[in-house]
């Protein structure tokens, strides 16, 4: 018999680093040096707190190259990752490093600076991780709170466990998988939450579990 599954939510404090960039390079460095925390907020923050837009927006880097640099084709090929394909945060920085460091190596000429107003300034964000009351011993269980759970919640247990805490699949996944529910658990770490709202995905998993409990 695996354990409860016990539901989150988490809270977050947007800490700015002190760090600025004003063309391509900079921003390189930067993304270089930073801590985790920082790249995760740049590629994330636009999902947390634009829930209701789908597909997702562009990344923080992709936005700024394109919007403040003017560099659109280098921020179409930053916006184009597919970050559903990563399990580990430092993963995804090199993949921006690698294009960054691709794009100067093909370009000769001089590069834009950004006006003085408009740099990219590094942010950070310090998570705290807060437990809920809701705890679900089956399926059914888990169908109902799930239903009644923040997106902030969704959010948590959606991408950052997967991606930011490392445990290679969301926690709804692993948790079924633990439980003998192969299939299910396979079609709940299949789903891609980079293409859809958190209220859409969150209809897509209570369909993906309702369909389980009918079918056993």
């Amino acid at each position: 018999m695996s354990e409860p599954f016990r539901f989150h939510t988490r809270l977050n404090l947007v800490e700015l680093l002190g760090r600025r960039a004003g063309t391509v390079r900079e921003l390189l460095t930067g993304i270089r040096e930073v801590p985790g925390a920082s790249i995760y907020h740049h590629t994330h923050r636009f999902l947390q707190q634009h829930h209701f837009l789908s597909p997702e927006p562009p990344n923080d880097f992709a936005y700024w190259i394109s919007g403040s640099l003017g560099l659109n084709d280098i921020g179409e090929r930053l916006a184009s990752i597919d970050t559903v394909r990563y399990r580990r945060i430092n993963d995804l920085r090199t993949r921006y490093v690698e294009i960054l460091e691709e794009a100067l190596a093909a370009r000769r000429n001089s590069w834009p600076v950004c006006q003085e107003s408009d740099e990219f300034h590094f942010m950070s964000c310090r998570t705290f991780i807060i437990p809920l009351p809701a705890v679900a011993r089956d399926a059914g269980e888990f169908l109902d709170i799930l239903g009644r759970i923040s997106v902030n919640s969704l959010y948590y247990h959606v991408f950052e466990s997967r991606l930011w805490l490392e445990r290679g699949e969301n926690d709804f996944a692993v948790w079924f998988e633990a439980r003998g529910d192969h299939e299910l658990a396979g079609a709940l770490a299949r789903l891609d939450p980079y293409t859809i709202t958190l209220e859409g995905l969150r209809q897509e998993i209570i369909g993906l579990v309702r369909r389980h409990v009918q079918d056993r």
